[in-house]
């Protein structure tokens, strides 16, 4: 007899991580597209937090579940499936509710991973290798050659962009919070350098490529930073905003200094773009839906890479699917300490 119920961490009020609960809830059959996925491991990713502090724009009606990403094994599938089974190793890309022991995904969403992957593995895959490749490949569309500035080049996504530009024969500058993160970058990714964050890189960079300047800047920071990446582009430079973590460095809310990164994020007329040449480009990864062919071509080249050894998930740690692992994981990640990806797993 099918699971009617499954234990899920969800978000049913505002603030610290601490806020987070663990829940017995419904858990429905799949339909005719759908399977039932048994979730082994589910990424934790920097939006989960902005959402659970009340600062993130796309969310459902509480309570509910944070998590976009999961993987694991086929339960049961809908009457209508035919290309997965019971027992099949999957990776499932969802809007909401990762953060679970179960799922029911339609089978658009779902992804075969290598065998040489573990669960926790391919969970710390599909966000931030599926946001890095639409930044390069589809808003900035590199080519061999250029120069990409990765600003946080040690998370989640900075990590996967490096990797990525890297194998697309980019040259490749990075921004990292400490020497740490900043030798890893350099050492471990192939990046030709790696500033400090909260230094003056906008200086290092310009001293280092010229007057010329930089092809493509990937800015999930915000703030003064998007001023800096801006001034540093080359004539038919591209700058790809994708966040602003600028405006949440703490546990919990704070509306004047989301207010303040948000003040300090530069305003451009178009007229701004057209004597310098430059264009700018925002992306938001659960809204790209009407591009499913994009998203699913993406994920199938992004595990072939990592398949044949080119590209590799960049694990830091993992934490029990649980309400307590949550927590750990959300007050982890806001100590800026994590090189790569965090992840939930079943025990």
């Amino acid at each position: 007899m099918p699971p009617t119920t499954t234990r899920a961490i969800r978000i049913e009020r505002l603030g610290r991580p601490e806020v987070l609960v663990e829940r017995e809830i419904p858990l429905a059959g799949p339909g005719p597209d759908e399977v039932h996925l048994r979730i082994e491991a589910a990424g934790v990713n920097f939006a989960d937090l902005v959402m659970r502090a009340g600062l993130y724009g796309t969310v459902p009606d509480r309570p509910y579940s944070p998590g976009f990403e999961v993987a694991g094994e086929v339960v049961t599938v809908g009457a209508g499936v035919t290309d997965w089974k019971p027992g099949d190793r999957a990776v499932g890309v969802i809007r909401f509710g990762g953060y679970a022991r179960d799922v029911i995904a339609p089978t658009r969403n779902l992804f075969p991973y290598p065998a040489s992957l573990s669960p926790a593995e391919a969970a710390a895959v599909p966000v931030v290798f599926l946001t890095a490749w639409v930044a390069l490949f589809e808003a900035a569309r590199v080519r061999a050659g250029e120069t990409a500035l990765v600003l946080v080049a040690a998370g989640g996504g900075g990590s996967a962009a490096v990797q990525l530009a890297r194998r697309a024969k980019l040259r490749v500058i990075g921004t990292a919070g400490s020497e740490r993160k900043r030798r890893f970058v350099v050492e471990e990714l192939g990046a030709e350098a790696c500033f400090d964050t909260n230094g003056a890189w906008e200086s290092e960079v310009r001293a280092l490529v010229g007057p010329r300047g930089i092809d493509c800047a990937l800015d999930a920071l915000g703030g003064s930073a998007t001023a800096a990446c801006r001034r540093l582009l080359a004539p038919l430079g591209r700058l790809v905003f994708y966040g602003m973590s600028t405006g949440m460095p703490e546990r919990k809310r704070s509306w004047p200094k989301a207010a303040l990164a948000y003040m300090r994020t530069p305003r451009f007329h178009p007229l701004d773009l057209v004597e310098p040449s430059i264009g700018l480009f925002g992306i938001h990864l659960l809204h790209l839906q009407a591009r499913e062919t994009v998203m699913q071509q993406a994920m199938g080249a992004i595990y072939d890479g990592v398949a044949s050894g080119e590209l590799r998930p960049i694990l830091d740690r993992t934490f029990p699917l649980t309400r307590d692992g949550a927590v750990e994981a959300h007050n982890y990640l806001h100590g800026r300490g994590n090189i790569g990806k965090v992840v939930l797993v079943r025990g």
